[in-house]
């Protein structure tokens, strides 16, 4: 889902498993699918902005959610880590 409407040159796209597997049995390239809705997005961002809501403050809450995520999924693999080599590290 999603992986289509995200294709441009120079853009990494991370995907779990699943999702690479689903896009490489029924997925299409279609070419650069961002560029040309640079205006389109460009009015969503202002609208939003009008509205209130900042774009900048988006961001910096996604990635703050993001890296406390992240950073509780490291603290698990690193307690199943410890657990399964008995307690010491």
């Amino acid at each position: 889902m999603y992986v289509e409407e995200l294709i441009a040159p120079g853009v990494v796209n991370t995907m779990p498993e699943a999702t690479i597997h689903a896009f490489a049995d029924h997925g299409e390239v279609p070419g650069d699918t961002v560029t040309g809705a640079y205006g389109d997005a460009q009015k969503v961002l202002d609208d939003l902005a009008g509205l209130g809501i900042e774009y900048d403050d988006v961001v910096a809450t996604l990635e703050r959610e993001a890296v406390e995520k992240f950073e509780q999924s490291w603290l698990e693999l690193l307690r199943s880590v410890e657990g399964q080599l008995g307690g010491t590290t």
